[in-house]
Parts: structure tokens; sequence; C-alpha cells
């Protein structure tokens, strides 16, 4: 792959020079000493990911990231100094449209291997990125349309600018809801926490992280805590598992609505909001077929328009909308 690198460091910025030279597989498109800098050089020679730092001057990554994804859009991984003393900056570049988050390799070669993996995965995402989503990728065994006594259940999936959209979407609804909410977000299981933190000081529901066993509960939002794919089992509770082991996207948004399609008996929709890729399209379609309301975010909105789209390539979005307008659909449909 062709990376950019931006740092405002010349100390980091060889440091990254060193991790890169052992991947032969990778070379280095440009530089850029402050998020200004990167935005001109990605408008000229738009690499294959960029690796951004968080705090420069002139323009920091968070600015940086935000201008990219309007003007040029492009795979975006933060490499900062200290992920965990920047919670709320990665957050923000998160819902910018970054796709995840690593420290910044020392000199030492500390950290280099962590960065390479990161780097080979979302390789791997990016060209997934570019294959077609499939109505036939899931098969549903035996949904039926939503009936019985059980509340509202929302099934959100949301990948690269997912933080700001989900925030965006439920932070009008207030604990006393009779809907539960799960909300399947593409992130590095080491952000997890983090994530439930920062989306839970932007809404008025609680947030927190899923467990086996757990049921989806009114006025909650649920995130997956580990990077396997959470899952709806026949009985409403909710359950962690590797398979399918290859699947690029983790935790999968296919694999969670496909799952509350052919188990939840009760009322439930599904929303796909921003994200790189095709994860969730056909799990949505899944849904749609199973006679339950479903929304994908528009372009306009979208941070990265990737997941929305195949969704409305196959036909699995019942509306499209940006996050405020499906938020009022949904609360109609509690209504109902």
């Amino acid at each position: 792959m062709r990376l950019g690198l931006v740092n405002d460091l010349p100390m980091a910025l060889e440091a990254l020079r060193r991790v890169l030279l052992r991947a032969p597989q990778h070379r280095i498109a440009w530089t850029a000493m402050d998020g200004a800098e990167a935005v001109r050089r990605c408008a000229e020679d738009r690499p294959d990911l960029i690796l951004m730092d968080l705090i420069m001057p002139v323009m920091d990554g968070v600015e940086a990231t935000r201008r990219i994804m309007a003007q040029s859009p492009c795979a975006i991984l933060v490499v900062t100094a200290t992920v965990e003393g920047t919670t709320s900056r990665v957050f923000d570049a998160l819902g910018a449209g970054a796709l995840d988050a690593v420290n910044t390799p020392q000199l030492t070669g500390d950290g280099a291997a962590t960065l390479l993996a990161k780097i080979e995965s979302l390789g791997r995402l990016i060209g997934d990125a570019t294959a077609p989503a499939r109505a036939t990728d899931l098969v549903l065994s035996g949904a039926k349309p939503a009936s019985g006594p059980r509340s509202w259940l929302f099934a959100i999936g949301a990948s690269a600018g997912g933080p700001a959209a989900v925030a965006e979407l439920l932070k009008d609804f207030h604990p006393d809801t009779r809907a539960a909410f799960v909300v399947v977000q593409h992130l590095d299981d080491s952000f997890a926490a983090g994530l439930a933190e920062w989306i839970g000081d932007q809404i008025a529901l609680p947030v927190r992280l899923a467990h086996t066993g757990d049921a989806p509960t009114p006025g909650v939002v649920l995130l997956p805590g580990r990077d396997d794919h959470l899952v709806l089992t026949a009985d409403g509770t909710l359950l962690y598992r590797r398979e399918p082991v290859d699947y690029v996207y983790r935790p999968s948004v296919d694999q969670f609505f496909e799952s509350v399609a052919t188990h939840w008996t009760g009322r439930s929709a599904g929303v796909i909001l921003t994200g790189m890729g095709h994860d969730g399209a056909a799990g949505l379609k899944a849904m749609r077929a199973a006679h339950f309301p479903t929304f994908a975010q528009d372009r306009a909105s979208s941070a990265v328009y990737g997941m929305p789209r195949a969704a409305a390539e196959i036909g699995a979005a019942g509306a499209i909308l940006p996050p405020a307008e499906i938020a009022r659909a949904m609360r109609q449909l509690l209504s109902t």
C-alpha cells in the first residue's frame, strides 16, 4: 500500500519510516508536518492509507480527518503518542471518519509489530470495501414477522464515522424509552470501554458493554466489548462467537442483524450508519425480509458512504435518511 505520514515531530516520522522499512509491500507516498499540509497533499495525491497524528500545529488531526473525508476521502489510521491520554480526541477523529487508532511506535522499535498488524488489517478492509454487497450473503432460518409482547429492539451498525453518527441518532432518546438499543461498531476491542464512555457522555441513555448472557434491555444501549461477533440467540440473550474467523469486519454487523432477523420475536428495526465497506447490507436485507423496518444513512450526512450505499444498492433499506430523521422515524415507531 501507499501511505501518507502526518506528524509534526521529525523523530516520530523517522520512527514510522523505520517501521515501514520492515514491510517492503508498503511505501511512503508523502509526509506532512501538520493537518493543513496533509489535506493539501491528499487532494494532490491520494494514498491508500494515511497515518494521522492528532496533536499538531496549524491544524490538528481531528480537523484534518474531517476535511479529508469531506474533500478527498481516504482511509485514515490515527497514530498518536498516547492513545490513552487523548481518548476524547481519538473518538472525535473516529467520529470524523478515521478507521482506528494506535500508539506511535518508538525509535527503539517498541510498538512496531502492533502498528504493522493494524496496517495489514486495514489493508484487508480497504480491499474488501471494493467488493459488492450481495443480498444472498445471508440465509434466513425460520425468520417470522415480529410478534409477541417484547419491547422494541433497535439494531444499529456503524463503522468509520460511526461514533458521531450514533451519538446524533440517539441524543434525543431517554432512559424511560421502551426500546432496547444494540450498536455494533467496527473498532479494536481495546477501545470498547472508551467508546462506551464517549457515547455515554453525548447522550442521556446509559451505555455499557454487552456480556454473554445479557438480554437487550429497554432504555439501555449495549455495545460489543470484544472483536468477536455479537449475536442474538434463540432465547433472546446475547452471545459472542469467533466464527466466521476470517471475516474481515469484526465485530460483524451482518452477523448481528441476521441473528435478530432469525431470533427476535418482538418488534425491531435495523439501522445502517456511515462506514467503509459493505458489512451490514446483507443483514439489513435479512431484517427487511423478516418484516422489520430498515433504515440507512444518506450520502450527504455520512462520513464514509460505503455501508449505507451497499445497503441501498441491494434494496435492504426501507428509507434513506440523515441520522436525525432516522431518529424521528424510530420515535414514531415507538408511538404505534
